[in-house]
């Protein structure tokens, strides 16, 4: 049987008191929208950023692998350009999470168009699964872009060997590098601060993380850093996804990004909750 419709005017259709709980937990049309206006924001210019990203990646490998081709070199008991492959990948995706959370917010803010995402009723907590679900997003078309291409090219195998690996490692990666990338978007007020943390905190750590190198093959000094850089262990796990062999410590590793991503994730909740540097 049809119910009845209510009046407008009907003691039990009434608008929320002033000061009433409409949203009780999640904003959950709210999260869909900001996390689709991120993903529609770099795809719309897709060939700058995935597809670029996706041809870097590629010549490094092809540079590396003609300058060592001849010798014949091995890592890890298997080919070098196998080794270098999967680095390449997953360094290619957690360059693009960064960009991804730095940009979106750093242009907001420049542009004045933060105000359109700290009106709405989003939380500090919904608007940080927002922005890393869009840099997570990027780095996933990314790396499936690279990793598409090297099934295909010649002188390199990519075969996945653990799935559970390369999922792990390829999301906690570039969740980690998507949060500091929030950070890096609250405190820059202009396009030279991000790119600074770029040049001289992001890129030396992704270079010196073992994407062109074996540990074991370097002084004690630089393997002693790179045990130190959490870049490393995202390398060293996504790899091990492909080749079946490790460098490190896979189970350490996971730890440490785990703790790691949950520290970074309080960090930015607090930042922009208190509104720092993006409230006039």
């Amino acid at each position: 049987m049809q119910q009845p419709l209510i009046p407008p005017n009907s003691p039990t259709h009434r608008h929320p008191e002033p000061g009433e709980v409409v949203i009780p937990s999640v904003n959950w049309e709210g999260l869909k929208t900001l996390y689709l206006k991120e993903v529609r924001r770099f795809f719309k210019v897709q060939l700058q950023t995935v597809w670029a990203p996706a041809m870097t990646t590629l010549l490094f490998l092809v540079i590396f692998s003609v300058a060592l081709g001849r010798a014949r070199t091995t890592i890890l008991g298997v080919p070098y350009a196998d080794f270098l492959g999967p680095g390449l990948i997953v360094m290619g995706m957690i360059q693009n999470a960064f960009a991804n959370s730095s940009s979106s917010l750093l242009v907001a803010k420049i542009q004045g168009s933060i105000v359109d995402v700290l009106m709405p009723p989003l939380s500090a907590g919904e608007l940080v699964a927002a922005y890393v679900a869009g840099a997570l997003t990027r780095a996933w078309l990314v790396g499936i872009a690279v990793w598409a291409v090297m099934l295909v090219a010649p002188g390199v195998d990519v075969p996945i060997r653990d799935p559970l690996l390369v999922v792990y490692f390829g999301t906690m990666g570039p969740v980690l590098l998507a949060l500091l990338g929030i950070l890096t978007g609250v405190w820059a007020e202009k396009f030279d601060h991000a790119a600074a943390v770029t040049n001289f905190i992001i890129q030396p750590l992704t270079l010196l993380s073992g994407t062109f190198y074996a540990i074991d093959r370097v002084n004690p000094l630089l393997r002693d850093l790179s045990h130190a850089n959490p870049f490393f262990y995202i390398i060293d796990g996504f790899r091990s996804g492909f080749i079946g062999q490790s460098d490190g410590l896979l189970g350490q590793g996971a730890i440490i990004l785990l703790v790691a991503n949950l520290l970074l994730t309080w960090a930015c909740y607090r930042v922009l909750r208190s509104g720092w540097r993006l409230r006039a």
